[in-house]
C-alpha cells in the first residue's frame, strides 16, 4: 500500500503545482486563455463545477457536495479493493493514480468551489471545446489501469480454475 500511497501524493502534488501555477502565477483566471502551441496545446481556463466535460453543473452547492462525496466514496472503495485483493505492481501504480487524481479534484471543490481546468488540446482540424487537468489525466489512466491490471500477474481476466 506504500506504493498507492506514494503515487497518489504525488499525483495530488503534481496536480495542485499546475495549478496553483497557471491559476494564480500565470493568471490563467483572469487572462482565460495562454496559446501555448497552438493548436496542440493551450490553456483555457474552466471552472468545472459539475462532472465531465461540465455535465450537471451550475446545481448548486448541494451538487458539490454530492460530488465530493461519490469522489471521497469511490477513493474508500478502490483503497479496499486494493487491500482485499491486492494486484501487482502496475495495479497498484493505478490505484495510486485514481486516487490521488479524486483527492485533487477534490480539494479544487473545497477551494475553489468547483474544479480548475486548463489543459485544451486539438489536432487535426479537429476543435476542442474542452479543458481538463492533471488529475483528470491520472483518474482516466488510473481506471484503465486497474481494468487492465487487475491481479498480481497482470493478466485480465484470468479465470480461476
Amino acid at each position: 500500500m506504500r506504493t498507492v500511497a506514494g503515487v497518489a501524493l504525488l499525483i495530488f502534488l503534481l496536480d495542485q503545482l499546475t495549478k496553483w501555477l497557471v491559476v494564480h502565477v500565470m493568471g490563467l483566471a483572469q487572462r482565460r486563455s495562454i496559446d501555448v502551441w497552438p493548436p496542440y496545446l493551450n490553456f483555457r481556463m474552466a471552472w468545472n463545477d459539475g462532472i465531465n466535460f461540465g455535465l450537471m453543473g451550475g446545481e448548486g452547492a448541494a451538487a458539490k457536495w454530492i460530488l465530493i462525496s461519490v469522489a471521497l466514496g469511490i477513493v474508500l472503495f478502490v483503497l479496499v479493493w486494493l487491500r482485499r485483493d491486492p494486484p501487482g505492481l502496475l495495479g497498484l501504480v493505478s490505484g495510486g493514480l485514481l486516487i490521488g487524481g479524486a483527492i485533487g479534484n477534490v480539494i479544487d471543490r473545497l477551494l475553489y468551489g468547483a474544479v480548475a481546468d486548463f489543459l485544451n488540446m486539438s489536432c487535426c482540424g479537429i476543435n476542442n471545446p474542452f479543458a481538463f487537468n492533471v488529475a483528470d489525466i491520472a483518474i482516466f489512466v488510473g481506471a484503465v489501469g486497474l481494468v487492465v491490471f487487475p491481479d498480481k500477474g497482470g493478466k485480465a481476466g484470468k479465470k480461476a480454475p
